[in-house]
């Protein structure tokens, strides 16, 4: 092997290596994230050259990558170029085809395989690292001047919509991502299962409808037209409760809403304590009960208002609303001196749940090993009356799924609470009771 040969075969795996590690330098900064980079970034220097030139490519990626996109084309070409005229000159017309072979494979793991692969388990170290080096190739000018004059070119026969398109995927994150990272952050233990369940209750609130989350109509505390005050304060005591709406001639027909606060100055001021609740009546506000639950949050923010009367469509109450009630959609029950409900789930002695009517149904269903059915109900109550029929006597049992559900308490036609057991544990004693499919 003569000089020539061996100086080409040394320029050939250079320029290999340089081609390795142009892919690096374009990998890392496809793939690296703002939101990883900017927590990054926070631990070092606004002055740092290495900061300076990362928030460069954040900001404008293709104009940066340009020069690099054009130096990575014209090595690929001149390594591929010398090998077509080594290869054939130093191995015989036998061996030619087994060492292009050979060569394509090496090409491939030297400058495409290896680099990506180093770079893409953490694209935001790579970027750090290669960051300085890229820096050079970006300034080189004759490749700084032909790649803006190309880029130009594709702009232009490029369709606006599509640029627009993309920029805003590039600044946009979506939920799935957002739940993966939180994911991913509890299984690293950088969050605690609190946190994380936050933030999946954050997540979901924006696409939770004010009906979900309102205390339905049943449940409703209503004082009727003729309450005295004092009447009214002994139900705030009762219930907690420190607004009450006022009805008239029936709880579709509301008055307005009496504050605890109010009647309280009224004995402060030695009013007259049994006069009528009219002169304390505050306007009630009146939401459907399609609206966008994270939307009523921020009207009631800005309003300065904490309670709000759900409507169906045809415009008959369907429940109440309170600010506590929203809050609670995200961050988990908020319990005070005044609660005094009993848990939503009990875990009996001899197997089995017993559970509220009113508990929702996504709440059993992640308790259970079986999936229940979806359908038009929200709560347990709703999903036995479905499965039943019929309002249920006490002690009626029906099977849903795997699972046995006995009626355990009934209040006119409302379901107040149940027990759950598997259909393996359980002696059916009402067998005519049609299944639920």
């Amino acid at each position: 092997m003569n000089n020539t040969a061996l100086f080409s075969g040394l320029l050939l795996v250079v320029l290999l290596l340089v081609s390795g590690w142009l892919t690096a330098v374009e990998t890392a900064f496809i793939r690296m994230r703002r939101s990883r980079l900017a927590v990054i970034l926070k631990t070092r220097s606004e002055q740092d050259d290495v900061a300076e030139i990362l928030a460069g490519v954040l900001e404008d990626r293709l104009r940066f990558l340009g020069p690099l996109f054009l130096f990575q084309t014209g090595v690929r070409v001149t390594s591929v170029v010398l090998a077509l005229f080594l290869i054939p000159d130093h191995f015989g017309n036998g061996a030619t085809g087994a060492v292009m072979a050979a060569f394509v494979v090496f090409f491939f793991v030297i400058t495409e395989a290896w680099p990506k692969g180093w770079v893409l388990r953490r694209p935001e170290e790579a970027a750090l690292r290669l960051a300085k080096k890229a820096r050079l190739v970006e300034r080189i000018v004759p490749l700084r001047w032909l790649a803006y004059l190309l880029m130009l070119i594709v702009e232009r026969l490029t369709p606006r919509t599509a640029v627009r398109v993309s920029e805003e995927d590039e600044s946009t994150v979506s939920e799935e991502e957002l739940l993966a990272v939180a994911a991913h952050a509890l299984a690293s233990h950088a969050i605690d299962e609190d946190e994380h369940d936050m933030i999946e209750s954050v997540i979901a609130f924006g696409d939770t409808l004010v009906r979900e989350v309102m205390v339905p109509r049943p449940d409703m505390v209503v004082l009727g037209s003729e309450a005295t005050v004092e009447d009214a304060v002994a139900v705030a005591v009762a219930t907690g409760h420190s607004r009450l709406p006022v009805m008239l001639s029936d709880i579709d027909d509301l008055a307005g809403a009496i504050h605890a606060k109010d009647l309280l100055r009224c004995f402060e001021t030695g009013g007259p304590q049994r006069s009528s609740l009219t002169d304390f009546v505050r306007p009630l506000r009146y939401v459907p009960e399609t609206k966008a639950a994270d939307e009523l949050l921020r009207e009631m923010q800005v309003g300065r208002f904490q309670l709000v009367v759900v409507v169906d469509e045809h415009g008959a109450t369907a429940g109440l609303l309170t600010m506590e009630d929203l809050l609670e959609e995200m961050v988990g029950e908020i319990i005070d001196e005044f609660d005094r409900e009993g848990p939503l789930v009990q875990h009996l002695a001899g197997g089995g749940l017993r559970v509220q009517g009113q508990m929702p149904v996504d709440e059993l269903n992640d308790l259970l090993t079986g999936a229940l059915p979806e359908g038009d109900w929200e709560t347990v109550g709703g999903l036995v009356f479905d499965a039943l029929g019929h309002v249920p006597e006490v002690n009626e049992q029906g099977e849903i799924g795997q699972w046995i559900f006995t009626v355990e308490e009934v209040v006119g036609r409302r379901i107040m609470s149940l027990r759950v057991n598997e259909i393996a544990s359980v002696n059916i004693s009402r067998p005519e009771v049609a299944n639920h499919e």
